[in-house]
């Protein structure tokens, strides 16, 4: 471990290896697609009939800036120090394009490339884009970007351009990856901590993806302390909506993110990894990787089954004393109308005998 020649404030993580941050779930899901035979060699030939890396690099060669020492030069440098930083020696073109969307991305699989959406780089400062460019870089170096590949064509061009039976077998195939594509970004979250070793700025992303703004327009700590809310949040049917909420989407959301690149950092890994504490890259066997990410993700799916087990027991629960509660009042007002309507009934009656007696006494009136 040295210090970044780039950056005095930064720590060199030498030949670290993306199995430190990679968040368990991703870890085995990504593993489990690997392990399947010739999986990704029909994931390329997909990516081939549509296309593929060359398809996509010249749209962007064609319509947008490749970033170097002439063009945005201030990120070409940062993209630099943030490679240094997770030690990562392979050339990485990074590419900016013209649209207000907030948002980059990693395509590619022989030579993958960053995407920069200029709206990014408008509202996030130099320090919130470093996150972004580690952020990226770490879906390099897990070796996402394939799969992203696959995703962006079939999301972004749509099954429709497929051949009808094709586009049919691949909707399954579609589902899968964006369950696994928000799991990746969790671990993308952390390589952008790493890379920028500000967890203020790490967080603040999250906030800005959320609700942009400005530091004086906005408060870190009422985020989180939204987030929490958030997460806490266990009313009837509130565990249905946030599942139905995110079915379609390929990214978390920015609360959820946040909590859990909170967590990660609680739990004292990220403190851990800058002591020099971390896997390198060689140093793990694939077959003690592979059983170790199937344990540690059933630890995680677990553990948020259980809290959904939890919120819809409690949301039962409580819905259930409300409907009870609710059935007693209205049953007492049923009876208490009932001895009222009663009461006023034999008022009625008693009030319309007392007329008749003074009818009878009086006698019929004549008309004058």
């Amino acid at each position: 471990m040295t210090q970044d020649p780039g950056s005095s404030s930064s720590i060199v993580l030498t030949d670290i290896s993306p199995a430190a941050w990679e968040h368990p779930a991703d870890r085995a899901a990504l593993q489990a697609l690997r392990a399947i035979p010739g999986f990704d060699l029909a994931v390329r030939k997909i990516l081939a009939f549509t296309g593929g890396e060359q398809g996509i690099r010249l749209i962007f060669q064609a319509n947008s800036v490749r970033v170097g020492p002439r063009q945005f030069p201030r990120l070409f440098s940062m993209m630099a120090e943030v490679q240094a930083t997770l030690d990562w020696q392979r050339d990485v073109e990074v590419y900016v394009s013209q649209t207000p969307m907030v948002n980059a991305m990693s395509v590619g699989f022989d030579r993958p490339f960053i995407v920069v959406k200029s709206g990014l780089l408008e509202l996030l400062t130099e320090r919130e884009q470093r996150v972004v460019l580690g952020h990226e870089l770490g879906h390099i170096m897990s070796g996402h970007a394939l799969y992203h590949t696959m995703l962006y064509l079939l999301v972004m061009l749509g099954l429709s351009q497929l051949p009808f039976l094709t586009g049919i077998a691949l909707i399954p195939i579609r589902l899968g990856l964006m369950e696994w594509y928000r799991k990746s970004e969790l671990s993308a979250d952390r390589a952008g901590l790493l890379a920028s070793q500000s967890r203020e700025d790490a967080l603040r992303v999250f906030l800005r993806l959320a609700g942009g703004g400005t530091a004086e327009q906005t408060s870190l700590d009422a985020f989180m302390d939204q987030a929490r809310e958030y997460a806490q949040t266990s009313g009837p049917l509130d565990t249905v909506y946030k599942m139905l909420n995110t079915l379609d989407l390929d990214h978390p959301f920015s609360t959820m993110r946040a909590a859990e690149l909170g967590r990660w950092i609680e739990e004292g890994h990220y403190d851990q990894i800058l002591l020099g504490r971390y896997t390198r890259r060689g140093q793990e066997g694939q077959e003690r990787r592979f059983t170790s990410d199937f344990s540690e993700a059933a630890q995680y799916y677990g553990r948020e089954a259980k809290e959904t087990v939890d919120q819809v027991v409690d949301a039962a629960q409580a819905y259930g004393r409300e409907a009870k509660e609710t059935v007693e009042q209205v049953l007492g007002a049923a009876q208490a109308y009932g001895r009222e309507a009663k009461d006023a009934v034999g008022r009625a009656i008693d009030a319309a005998g007392e007329a008749l007696k003074q009818v009878v006494r009086k006698g019929p009136e004549r008309p004058e």
